[in-house]
């Protein structure tokens, strides 16, 4: 399947951004890169934010190239301080960034577990700790949660990824309804499996825990209970989320737009 362009041309008649500024965590590859390309597309200054200086750099370099402005902005989310510094003056803040380690629970390492909460909960949180302000202040703001269909059902084997992801619901329904009154919405968007680094390694961590080969985890595992049997591109998560900072979606907030190939269908 040919990936579709994060970067449409003419310029974006549908959504537009300029004159916003939007954050975008674990901006440096996958769903976060295809999110800053596409935010930038619709004439945002994308704050990108990641741990990888290099990946941040080669994907300010392809933004400029197609006429979008990228910042880059090393910064890891443990330093929670850091993070909600970060988020000031934001307009539009896509919370993305996550890692994810697939171990039965009695063998899942402590530490693991709380950064792997640290990074996907509690930095969410001072990051929109952070930009509310701001959106308070001008009476508009988009906040959007990059969740999971794992933020709405569970799966054995990923107990971290899948209580931050079902605390990341709930933060996300808190802020859409405290910030209704100012003029901020807040939306999950929940993929299935995403044709990312993140989920090739999963492949890998769930052929040793269930002991298959890695070829029959796709569709024995991962894709067992999706009526579509592709992975979902990070371009098309890209666009659920243009689609909640367009003016057509000021009355979406408080939900979660799923993306699951009709995984939560049975």
């Amino acid at each position: 399947m040919t990936a579709p362009s994060a970067l449409p041309a003419p310029h974006d008649t549908l959504l537009d951004l300029g004159g916003r500024t939007a954050l975008v965590t674990g901006a440096a590859g996958g769903i976060g890169r295809a999110c800053v390309l596409r935010l930038a597309a619709a004439g945002a200054k994308v704050r990108a934010v990641d741990r990888d200086a290099e990946g941040l750099e080669a994907l300010a370099a392809a933004a400029a190239d197609l006429g979008g402005s990228v910042e880059p902005h090393v910064l890891d989310l443990t330093d929670l301080d850091a993070a909600e510094d970060a988020a000031a003056g934001t307009d539009v803040l896509v919370n993305n960034a996550g890692l994810q380690l697939v171990r039965p629970i009695e063998e899942f390492p402590p530490d693991v577990f709380h950064t792997v909460l640290t990074v996907m909960l509690e930095a969410p949180f001072r990051l929109i700790r952070g930009a509310l302000p701001h959106m308070y202040g001008q009476g508009w703001g988009r906040v959007v949660n990059i969740s999971s269909v794992h933020g709405l059902r569970a799966s054995a084997y990923k107990s971290a990824y899948v209580a931050a992801k079902h605390g990341l619901e709930g933060l996300s329904k808190t802020t859409a309804l405290e910030g209704a009154s100012h003029g901020v919405t807040s939306n999950c968007v929940n993929p299935g499996y995403v044709r990312t680094a993140l989920v090739e390694k999963q492949i890998a961590d769930q052929a040793r825990a269930h002991g298959i080969p890695e070829e029959r985890v796709v569709a024995e595992v991962l894709l067992q209970d999706s009526a579509l049997k592709r992975l979902i591109e990070p371009e098309e998560v890209a666009q659920a989320v243009a689609y909640l900072c367009g003016p057509q979606t000021s009355f979406v907030t408080g939900t979660s737009l799923i993306l699951d190939g009709g995984w939560t269908a049975h």
